[in-house]
């Protein structure tokens, strides 16, 4: 069996029963397992985690995009979470059997077929990518979809991978691409003040001379009277949870403000894992469900 993982993000995190129904989308595709799917309020966002062979994998991000394309207008969204698309970003991971080669091929195949069915731009990115200036996401949601927008419109450089030339009135842009496993994880900060948030990500993250493969930004959960530190570690060998941890509490201290508490956001590697205590990294819920290689067993 060839095994791939697919981890799609979408713009909905505050209508449960909207969840419901797009998990319900990926998991009524025959050979697909729904490994895990968790939502976000402040950050609007729901994150999905499944696996399959490849062809349903496919099926099962068209029948994702059908809905969600129903159900979600961007311009009515508000999130503190930087999104281009109703369905923003949908990386392929090559797990059991499966080459990178064979995500590239698949991120390529479902772009095309997501842009046909559903007239929405498609970007690729990380290894699927066609262009080096748009590699990586936060090169291509620079300025959000107003700014994506702006240079589809003025750049022939930046006219999408696949589909029309300007964005989906309600659905936006979608960025389809091929990478290794991503470790998305937040740590949030006893404060209000969302400067030292910022101040906190621009120190760690590696486009600031920081932290080597780590993406972090500073966002504010004002419901909650606290700021986050949001982080992507796309290398955890080359920088662990441990390290990104650390050197957000250290950054913290340095202006009076002490950790709350930190989340893993999706399933983790096992090897990411192993060896760390969860109360060492003040994770505020943590069980096996949340590795990878568990609810991979769990759903043979």
């Amino acid at each position: 069996m060839t095994l791939v993982e697919c981890v799609p993000n979408v713009s909905e995190g505050r209508r449960s029963a909207v969840v419901a129904v797009l998990a319900d989308a990926i998991a009524r595709v025959h050979g697909i397992r729904l490994l895990d799917h968790s939502a976000d309020a402040s950050h609007h966002r729901s994150v999905f985690t499944f696996a399959g062979e490849p062809a349903a994998v496919a099926d099962a991000v068209l029948s994702l995009f059908a809905d969600a394309v129903a159900a979600i207008d961007l311009r009515q969204h508000i999130g503190v979470h930087p999104r281009v698309g109703a369905v923003d970003v949908v990386p392929f991971v090559p797990l059991q059997g499966a080459t990178m080669a064979d995500c590239v091929g698949l991120a390529r195949e479902v772009g095309a077929r997501v842009a046909d069915r559903f007239a929405i731009p498609i970007f690729l990115y990380e290894e699927a990518a066609t262009n080096p200036a748009r590699k990586r996401l936060e090169q291509i949601r620079k300025g959000g979809l107003g700014g994506l927008a702006a240079r589809m419109a003025g750049a022939a450089d930046w006219r999408p991978d696949f589909g029309p030339a300007a964005p989906h009135p309600t659905a936006g842009v979608s960025v389809v691409g091929a990478r290794m496993p991503l470790i998305a994880f937040n740590v949030n900060l006893q404060t209000e003040d969302v400067a030292v948030a910022k101040r906190v990500a621009a120190a760690i993250r590696e486009s600031s001379g920081g932290l080597p493969f780590v993406k972090a930004l500073g966002v504010s959960l004002a419901e909650r009277r606290l700021v986050q530190v949001t982080m992507n570690l796309t290398n955890y060998e080359r920088t662990s949870i441990m390290t990104a941890f650390e050197a957000v509490a250290d950054e913290a201290r340095r202006s009076g403000v002490a950790v709350q508490e930190s989340e893993l956001i999706g399933l983790v590697p096992e090897a990411a894992v192993s060896g760390i205590d969860p109360s060492s990294l003040a994770l505020k819920q943590f069980s096996a469900n949340q590795i990878l290689e568990h609810r991979l067993r769990a759903t043979a």
